[in-house]
């Protein structure tokens, strides 16, 4: 252990050898590792003085920054709520261990962080039945809106992720309005009737009361999801971008009057093939209620997500919704979702990364009796047994390694922001990578600077043959090297903050940097004195824990067993 302080002195003195990666997460694609976390200690990959680059180079701009991450996620459905409060009944060691490792954000903690949580508003199409907040046919003055229609078990767990994750993200969106307003009289399928509007925006904001009632406070709401879905054998309803626009300007107005200025309202929320269509007539019509809009994946490709952001690059774009379904193949999975969600959407400037079920079972269910939505059975982030034990499926892996990469290194500090990175290299193909840079509570602490890397090299020559990537890293005119496995990996490292400033809202930071490459840091007395005042009794209650070197700070980290 006095080698441990030395070496951490010697970080704070020396900020070129504090340019260190200790910190390492790795998922295989053979699955010898699994969200798991190496320490580098004692022998941590340093960035020297550059050399020959490697067979892929990547290259970080930290001068370049794009947008601060809200989080990574899924969508706590009745049927999601509906299993884990079963498994809570059956196992309730097991469910708090699983909430844990989904949504525990501790700083080196084995769980992946989420970070982000969407919540029908009435029945979807994994709901035991149909049911709005007032079915009550006409009812336009809301007289029988009752919230507590929601299966307690969706409030109940909400509760127990909120208590593991304080300041979780909570995206609240209806699939349907109350079938008395539509067209087909029902909640399946459907248009909605423009007459209701008034109303329904009513109906949404009577929602926020009623959650600001429950102590829930909601980050954001939308009007409907995917709006040009009309399927009739589960809760849809087609909206026009105007009718969409003319509920949010009402709900907008609501709920800048009465306390839920703050509240953003995010439209479209559907696959990426009308990216250049109905989100930029939504705008058209009521730019100025809507945050930005979200996107699903089931038709189109990441790529079309640009239309939006070149029309409206000032707008928020959200990625809320894929799933997978049972029978996939496990890594075919993981490079998909990684190319296109957690590394190809992040690169398109979304702040989200979401995934659709949060937890059912193994075969997919509870879901809507008669609905055709999955087949085959759509896979959840989680699958929960019937006999208390639980699994996480390769979405869980997917998140989790991008998620690692984005949450606040402090507590109440800010999560990670996107900064500029490319891959050079004559292996550069074998790559897909993106970075962050987490800003901190303290502005003399140092920053910490991810990569989340997807090396898909499995078939380099035309055969199957997964061929690790000897790769150098070039951050500030220093270089690195670091080989990466074919899977994905997580790391990160410390460095100077250098013309770094931020907003009071740390949540979403804006970050500056100089240009400049010569690292400055002088440690305070302090610090100094403090390495090397650590006691053999403080240095025993350590005793069993991984440590990371940043800055001259000794970082407990969980122990994995």
């Amino acid at each position: 252990m006095r080698l441990t302080v030395f070496a951490s002195l010697v970080a704070a003195v020396a900020p070129g050898l504090a340019q260190q990666i200790y910190d390492v997460w790795s998922t295989t694609w053979d699955r010898n590792q699994l969200l798991t976390y190496t320490n580098l200690y004692p022998n941590p990959v340093q960035f020297k003085n550059p050399g020959a680059i490697g067979a892929a180079d990547i290259v970080v701009n930290d001068a370049q920054t794009y947008q601060s991450i809200w989080g990574f996620g899924a969508s706590l459905t009745d049927s999601s709520a509906i299993v884990l409060s079963r498994l809570k009944s059956k196992n309730s060691d097991s469910y708090w261990k699983l909430l844990k490792y989904l949504f525990d954000t501790t700083d080196g903690a084995n769980s992946a962080g989420f970070s982000y949580i969407r919540i029908p508003l009435g029945a979807s199409d994994f709901s035991t039945s149909v049911y709005s907040f007032d079915d009550v046919s006409g009812d336009t003055a809301l007289k029988h809106f009752d919230v507590n229609k929601t299966p307690s078990s969706v409030f109940s767990v909400l509760s127990d992720i909120r208590s593991i994750n304080g300041g979780i993200k909570i995206h609240l969106l209806p699939w349907s309005p109350p079938g008395w307003m539509k067209d087909s009289g029902s909640m399946n399928g459907g248009k909605f009737l423009s007459k209701y509007s008034t109303t329904y925006a009513n109906y949404l904001f009577k929602t926020l009361q009623a959650y600001k009632s429950k102590g829930i406070n909601v980050f954001a709401i939308g009007v409907q999801n995917e709006p040009e879905n009309s399927n009739p054998t589960y809760p849809t309803c087609v909206f026009s971008p105007a009718q969409e626009a003319q509920i949010a300007k009402a709900l907008r107005s609501l709920m800048d009057k009465n306390g839920f200025a703050s509240v953003k309202i995010f439209g479209y929320e559907h696959n990426w093939n009308d990216a250049g269509a109905y989100p930029l007539e939504l705008m058209n019509d009521g730019a100025s209620a809507f945050a930005g809009v979200g996107f699903h994946c089931y038709a189109g490709s990441v790529s079309q997500q640009d239309a939006f952001k070149n029309a409206y690059p000032k707008k928020d774009i959200l990625f809320t919704e894929c799933s997978g379904v049972y029978g996939s193949d496990w890594w075919s999975d993981l490079k998909w979702y990684m190319d296109n969600i957690f590394i190809g959407s992040i690169e398109r400037n979304s702040r989200t990364g979401l995934m659709w079920n949060l937890a059912l079972d193994g075969n997919g269910q509870p879901m809507l009796p008669g609905t055709n939505s999955c087949s085959p059975p759509c896979r959840p982030v989680a699958t929960v047994n019937s006999d208390g034990s639980w699994s996480v499926n390769q979405e869980f892996y997917a998140m989790a390694q991008a998620s690692k990469a984005i949450l606040p290194r402090d507590v109440g500090g800010p999560s990670g922001k996107r900064v500029g990175v490319s891959v050079g290299g004559y292996q550069s193909w074998a790559l897909r990578v993106t970075a962050f840079v987490t800003g901190r509570t303290n502005s003399n602490d140092w920053l910490r600077y991810s990569l989340v890397v997807l090396n898909w090299a499995d078939y380099p020559n035309g055969s199957w043959n997964p061929t690790p990537v000897k790769t150098t890293i070039e951050f500030r005119g220093q270089q690195a090297t670091y080989t990466f496995p074919v899977g994905i990996t997580t790391l990160w490292w410390y460095a100077p903050n250098q013309g770094h400033s931020k907003r009071n809202d740390l949540d979403d930071a804006t970050l500056v940097f100089s240009n400049s490459t010569e690292a400055i840091f002088t440690p305070s007395k302090e610090n100094v004195g403090a390495a090397f005042e650590a006691s053999e009794e403080e240095e025993a209650a350590f005793d069993g824990t991984i440590f990371s070197k940043s800055n001259g700070e000794k970082i407990q980290r969980t122990k994995f067993t």
